[in-house]
Formats: structure tokens, sequence, C-alpha cells
């Protein structure tokens, strides 16, 4: 299997205006997640839509691909930037360009979705734990996600899926797993260009989750798993929270 991993990033944001030029550990986010991503893969870019990002990738060596300002989802940039590229592969790897902590095993994981043949879509999962508490699992910029027994995606929501009856919110992590989505995406190329001709569909706009509109129409999600914990910066204290995590871990690693 080909892989190519583009990471979408643009300048303008509601809640983080310049969110892939905020300094994290002392460089812009964006270098945080490219690095990353390339300890595993060979052909990493990143896709944007803004002059100023396009410089700062090209500063730290990176590549990055000039995209339209107009597109409404990284899914739709990304495939701009794959047809930009010219590079033929089986599967592009879509990697938010706001998770720095992504690790190489969650990569790895989410190419061996596509061991089985019938994978259209393959994204990740994390298992929430008790530890995480209710407030991180009650979070509607943390979305959770239904998976049936085979592994595949039933739903995604910002709300708490499934709900316990009977269950008393403080007891529901005790009593069942609820899975954390993890925001990178794999697609087949034939799939990838499909998906971006789809119009927006009513669970799309009532959720702004955009997964749901590959669901409404059918296609069908791989679902891997990992137990890394990483921190997706949407927000300036999501940023800060990120800084303290990565102090953390540095102490940790430098034992």
């Amino acid at each position: 299997m080909r892989y190519i991993a583009i990471i979408p990033a643009r300048y303008a944001s509601t809640r983080f205006p310049a969110k892939p030029l905020a300094l994290l550990g002392g460089k812009p986010v964006i270098q945080r997640v490219y690095e990353q991503v390339q300890s595993v893969m060979e052909d990493v870019f990143v896709a944007t839509d803004d002059e100023r990002i396009f410089k700062a990738v090209e500063a730290f060596g990176g590549r990055a691909v000039m995209t339209r300002p107009d597109h409404k989802s990284g899914t739709d940039r990304c495939f701009e930037a794959y047809q930009r590229i010219g590079r033929e592969c089986d599967v592009v790897i879509n990697i938010q360009g706001d998770e720095p902590f992504i690790q190489p095993s969650q990569i790895q994981a989410l190419q061996a979705c596509f061991d089985d043949d019938n994978t259209q879509i393959a994204t990740l999962v994390k298992p929430f734990t008790v530890t995480d508490g209710l407030s991180a699992l009650q979070n509607p910029n943390s979305p959770k996600v239904v998976v049936s027994d085979d592994g595949r995606a039933l739903y995604f929501s910002r709300s708490v899926i499934p709900y316990l009856r009977g269950v008393a919110p403080e007891q529901w992590l005790a009593s069942h797993t609820f899975y954390k989505h993890i925001g990178l995406y794999a697609y087949r190329v034939n799939t990838l260009a499909e998906i971006t001709r789809l119009p927006q569909s009513t669970l799309e706009k009532a959720e702004s989750l955009e997964q749901l509109r590959w669901l409404d129409h059918g296609y069908v999600i791989k679902v891997g798993q990992t137990e890394v914990e990483t921190i997706g910066i949407d927000t300036p204290s999501d940023l800060a929270r990120a800084e303290e995590f990565m102090k953390k871990k540095l102490t940790i690693d430098n034992g």
C-alpha cells in the first residue's frame, strides 16, 4: 500500500485564529504535527490557504501546498492538495493540524485498518478512562463514537453516547467503555474523490461533524483503537494544557 499524509492547516479559526503558527515548546504547532508524522511516513505535506503558514512550513524544511480558501472542510482541502501534488497512492491520510502529540503507533493503527480490503475510510478512537473524569466525557469539543462489535463507527456525537439509563452520570465511566474520537482519517483515493462531492447532510449540520455526512450516505468507517493520549488544540486554553502536557512528558522521558 502506498500512503501519503496531508495536514490541512488554515489561518482563520473562530475559536483560535492563527492556531497553526502558535508556539508550543518553542515551535509552531504545525511544525510539531509535521515532525511527528514525518517520523513514520516519508510523504508528508501541509495543505494551506495562507501564505504565512506556507512560508512557516518551508522555513522549518517541510513541504507545503497552497489550496483554495473556500473549502468547507479539511477533507476537501486534502483532496485538492492530493491532486496538486500529483503523486499516485492508494490511501490518503488526513491528519489535523492541531494534533501535535500524534504518535507513530496511531498512524500505524490507522494504516492497519486497510489490511481489510473492504475498508473505505478509517479513523481512530481511544477509550475514556475513569481517571479522565466526567467533565472530559461531557466536553462537547471532544466527540464521542459508538463502535460496532466488528469495528465500524455507528455514530459520532458531541453528546455522551450511549446514554446509560438508570445509571448515575458519576458512574458512567465505571459502568461502560466510552470512546473518544481521535482527529485523523484515512481514505482510499477513489473514496476521497467521492465523498468530496457529497452534499452536507442533516446530521452533519446538527452536530457540526463532517464524518456524519459519510455515514449518512452509506460509507463504512473502520475504527482503529489506540491507548495513547493526545491533546487536540481547539482553543488558547487547550494550548496552555498542551504546554503543560509537553513539560510533564519531557520530565518523564528524561527520567
